[in-house]
């Protein structure tokens, strides 16, 4: 047993419990239903360890303004339960971060879950034990706790990425990072504000704080192919109408490709006349959200010849909306095809740049040279801010494992296995990691998805595979090589079918310098992903090996 220590809700206990069923890594969405179904559900003991002052995960720590789901409210949430989903109310279509914490905390109540998360306290190793077939996980506060099973609940876009421009620490302003918001908020009323980045995040950032700053300059690297957001509150009618409906919603989302509200249009792009491609792209554009991306023609993301309509069309409803043709020309992409890099959703970016007191520099005309103690400096001179917003994303999916030491079976560690890319059996396990699960990993579909969606079809078919091997009297589980080597090339090729990867993005790791470009996310879909998943586990759990402690194999 361990020593006393007040955990951070404050309860302290003459003994503290260290041996574990399960430890889960993370307190999002992911850890929480992780927690529900494996200790409310199936009685396991587990512990949850979060690394912030509160549960939420992506949404704790982005609290910057304009932070909002580009999901529809009615599917970005948990459909497990149906008292949950009767009683809970959405505001609008596309809920902010307050709304959103607001429901994870709800649900973290409903089902009694806080009581066995350890806030404020970061997992910082996890080894497995080969004697014991147990992990050992230490934390940044002391803990030394084992666990059964590893429960990688980390969030693929939790690691932030602060870009390495020298002269930062002279800056005599203030400067934030969106992934790492004060929890008191900020003010810039008033204020000579510099935004550096303009992905999904940068561009709901500068948004905001073109509302508020005295002046605001944007440094852009690569424009995007925005969409319209299509926000608006829902009455009562509509709320009746998803919660009526939500059992043949739910059975759409979670077998379609997205997980996501859309569905394509069904046919090639090459078949359609003029006419019905603009009314198709007009119709979707006009909607908002993802519809252009994920819910149009089937083929836009396989040749150029099917993309090249459509980023043109994209490219000249962004002409429209910018007054000045110099910043027009700026803001519209034409170094990628449409849809290859994630796409933003927008509530009025482009018309912020047809005010005074907003300005657009391309750091590929003018590169950042450094941060000094008044501003940013760039080739063609220097700009002075009272405060700098880094939205400048994340080191996705692999990073927030390569922050952890994390050693398998003969002490290796798992960024050393991963450094050449992720090396996973359906993104769930790899091999020689026992009973280390990841939830929604690299080559899972993942970010490619309505995270909620894939969420719960992981811990889902993690806790059958848990149940499974207690009522088999099993041990140990873990993917064989073959069967990885199998998935590796399986994701790549998947992926290389199509324009993405042609692109520069964090999807290929080609944000981070020196990270091993390769395609990390799932890219088959998530209907066609959950039924491998469920072929495998009517199979036997095929690809898996499973082991007694006394080491018979099955």
């Amino acid at each position: 047993m361990s020593s006393v220590r007040e955990d951070a809700q404050g309860a302290s206990a003459e003994e503290r419990v260290t041996d574990f069923d399960a430890v889960i890594v993370g307190a999002g969405f992911a850890g929480l239903y992780a927690l529900h179904k494996l200790r409310n559900e199936m009685g396991l003991s587990a512990r949850v360890y979060e690394a912030g002052s509160g549960i939420g995960g992506t949404w704790h720590w982005n609290r910057y303004p304009g932070a909002r789901s580009d999901s529809s409210s009615w599917i970005y949430c948990y459909s497990f339960d149906e008292e949950l989903r009767q009683e809970w109310e959405w505001s609008e279509r596309y809920p902010q971060q307050p709304e959103i914490m607001s429901y994870i905390e709800h649900v973290a109540d409903k089902f009694d879950l806080n009581r066995d998360i350890q806030l404020e306290t970061r997992v910082t190793e996890a080894t497995f034990d080969e004697e014991t077939e147990r992990w050992e996980i230490r934390t940044d506060t002391g803990d030394v706790v084992s666990a059964r099973f590893l429960i990688a609940a980390l969030g693929a876009l939790s690691a932030a990425n602060v870009p390495d421009i020298s002269g930062t620490e002279t800056f005599a302003g203030e400067w934030y990072h969106t992934a790492e918001w004060p929890q008191e908020g900020v003010d810039f009323t008033g204020k000579r504000v510099g935004v550096i980045g303009t992905g999904a995040t940068g561009i709901q950032v500068a948004t905001e704080i073109a509302e508020q700053a005295d002046h605001l300059t944007v440094f852009q690297r690569t424009p995007n192919y925005a969409l319209p957001l299509g926000n608006y509150p829902l009455d009562t009618e509509s709320r009746r109408q998803y919660k009526e409906n939500y059992e043949e919603i739910w059975e759409w989302v979670r077998h379609n490709f997205s997980g996501h509200d859309y569905d394509f249009i069904g046919k090639s792009i090459l078949e359609a006349t003029p006419e019905e491609r603009e009314r198709a792209f007009q119709e979707r554009y006009d909607r908002g959200g993802f519809g252009l991306w994920i819910g149009n023609y089937d083929d836009i993301l396989e040749s150029r010849e099917a993309n090249d309509p459509v980023s043109e069309w994209v490219r000249a409803r962004i002409q429209e909306r910018v007054d000045d043709p110099v910043t027009a020309e700026r803001l519209t992409p034409r170094d990628h095809a449409f849809g290859t890099k994630r796409v933003p959703l927008e509530n009025g970016y482009y018309e912020i740049f047809n005010r005074d007191h907003v300005e657009l520099v391309d750091v590929k005309e003018a590169p950042i040279e450094g941060i000094t103690s008044t501003g940013v400096r760039t080739k063609d001179g220097e700009y002075e801010f009272d405060a700098l917003v880094f939205a400048t994303g994340f080191d996705a999916m692999t990073g927030p494992y390569n922050k952890i030491d994390i050693r398998g079976r003969d002490g290796q560690l798992l960024r050393d296995k991963w450094a050449e890319g992720p090396r996973t059996y359906l993104g769930i396990m790899s091999a020689g990691y026992p009973n280390l699960f990841a939830i929604t990993g690299p080559q899972s579909p993942s970010v490619l998805t309505n995270m909620p969606v894939a969420i719960e079809q992981h811990v889902e078919w993690i806790s059958e595979v848990v149940q499974h091997m207690r009522d088999k009297g099993l041990d140990v589980i873990e993917p064989t090589r073959e069967a990885e080597d199998e998935w590796v090339d399986h994701s790549q090729e998947v992926a290389y079918a199509t324009l993405l990867p042609e692109s520069a993005t964090w999807y290929m790791g080609a944000n981070i310098p020196g990270k091993p470009q390769v395609f990390l996310p799932y890219l088959g879909g998530l209907g066609p992903y959950r039924q491998k998943c469920d072929e495998v586990a009517a199979n036997d759990y095929e690809g898996f090996a499973f082991a007694t402690r006394e080491g018979a194999n099955t």
